[in-house]
C-alpha cells in the first residue's frame, strides 16, 4: 500500500543514516530544527517560529508531518467489528473506505508540507527537508532525536477550537518522551527578543543551565533567571552560580526571586518585564515537578500566550 511503502521508505532511510553515523551523536553541523506540521490553526506560526529558530541558530530546517497511525491505520483491521449475520462484502467495503481515507490523509499531509515549505521560503529559509511519517507522534519524534537540535510544535493541536483550546495528552506524552528541547508556540508569530528561565536551584536545573550555555537558542537575547520561593541567601548564591555559567552568552542577565505559586508568578513576571520566551525544565524541584506533571502541565500550556521552551 502507499502508506506502508512511504513509512517503510522513511524507516529504511533512518536505518541507513544510523548505520552510517554509528552510535555516536551527530555533530552539530548535521543537527536540524524539526518543525511539526499538522492541520491546526497554529501551523502557520509553527512555520514562522521554526524559520526564525533556523536563522537564529544557523541550523537547517526539517518540516515533519506525522500521520497518526491510530486514526489512519496503514492496514485496516475490522476483525470482530461486525456482528453475526454480516456479509463479507460489507467488511471489504469498510476496509476499502479506510484505505481511501488514509490515502487522502497522506496526500493532504504532502500538500501541508508543500505549503509549509513555501511559507518558510518567504521567511528566508532556502533549503529544507520535508518528511512524512506514518506513526505515533511521540515515537516519531523520539526516532528523530539524534538528528534534532530543537523541536517546534504548536501549543494547540488539530482538535482545538476557539471555544475549546485544549492541549491533550499527546503533547504531554511528547514532553515526557523526547530528550531534546521543545519550542511550543502560540497561534500568532512575533519575533522573540528576550527570554526568561524558570530556575529552582536543583541539580536538574543546573543541567538545564549547562544546556542553555552550550546552545545558540537564546543567543543575543537579554535573559532573566527567575526563582519562585522564599528570598534567601542560599537561593541568591544558586542564582549567581547559574549566572556565572551563562557568562559565555555575552548577554545582559537579570536575577530575580519571587514568592507565590509557580504558574501565576512566572506568568506575572513575564508580563511585567515583557519577556518573549519562557524556558523551563520538564523535571526538577518538587514544586516545579508538580507544576509540570499531570493536570497542572495542561493548565500552564493552556494559559500560555507566548512561546515556551521545555528542556529535557
Amino acid at each position: 500500500m502507499t502508506q506502508t511503502k512511504e513509512n517503510s521508505d522513511i524507516r529504511s532511510n533512518n536505518n541507513s543514516q544510523n548505520q552510517a553515523q554509528g552510535e555516536a551523536a551527530m555533530t552539530a553541523d548535521k543537527l536540524r530544527i524539526v518543525a511539526c506540521i499538522d492541520g491546526s490553526r497554529a501551523a502557520p506560526a509553527v512555520c514562522d517560529f521554526a524559520a526564525w529558530a533556523s536563522r537564529h541558530m544557523d541550523t537547517p530546517l526539517m518540516l515533519l508531518h506525522v500521520l497518526d497511525e491510530e486514526r489512519y491505520p496503514a492496514e485496516p483491521d475490522l476483525a470482530g467489528s461486525i456482528g453475526l449475520g454480516s456479509r463479507e462484502q460489507l467488511l471489504d467495503e469498510l476496509a476499502e473506505l479506510d484505505r481511501k481515507r488514509s490515502k487522502l490523509a497522506l496526500e493532504h499531509g504532502h500538500h501541508m508540507l508543500d505549503e509549509a515549505e513555501a511559507r518558510v521560503k518567504t521567511a528566508g529559509i532556502g533549503e529544507t527537508v520535508k518528511r512524512q511519517r506514518h506513526d505515533n507522534l511521540a515515537e516519531a519524534l523520539t526516532a528523530l532525536e539524534k538528528e534534532t537540535r530543537l523541536f517546534v510544535m504548536g501549543l494547540h493541536g488539530e482538535s482545538s477550537s476557539d471555544r475549546d483550546v485544549h492541549i491533550g495528552s499527546q503533547l504531554e506524552t511528547v514532553i515526557r518522551s523526547v530528550h531534546r528541547p521543545i519550542l511550543l508556540v502560540p497561534d500568532e508569530y512575533s519575533e522573540p527578543k528576550s527570554a526568561m528561565v524558570a530556575f529552582d536551584g536543583s541539580a536538574t536545573a543546573f543541567k538545564g543551565i549547562e544546556m542553555i550555555a552550550a546552545s545558540p537558542v537564546l543567543r543575543g537575547m537579554p535573559l532573566h533567571l527567575v526563582m519562585v520561593g522564599a528570598d534567601t541567601a542560599d537561593r541568591w548564591e544558586q542564582l549567581k552560580k547559574a549566572e556565572k555559567m551563562l557568562e559565555g552568552l555575552g548577554v545582559e542577565i537579570t536575577l530575580a526571586i519571587r514568592a507565590g505559586d509557580v504558574e501565576p508568578t512566572l506568568h506575572a513576571y513575564q508580563e511585567e518585564h515583557s519577556v518573549d520566551i519562557l524556558v523551563m525544565g520538564a523535571y526538577g524541584h518538587s514544586r516545579i515537578r508538580q507544576f509540570l506533571v499531570g493536570s497542572t502541565t495542561t493548565t500552564m500550556l493552556k494559559t500560555a500566550h507566548k512561546p515556551l521552551v521545555i528542556l529535557r
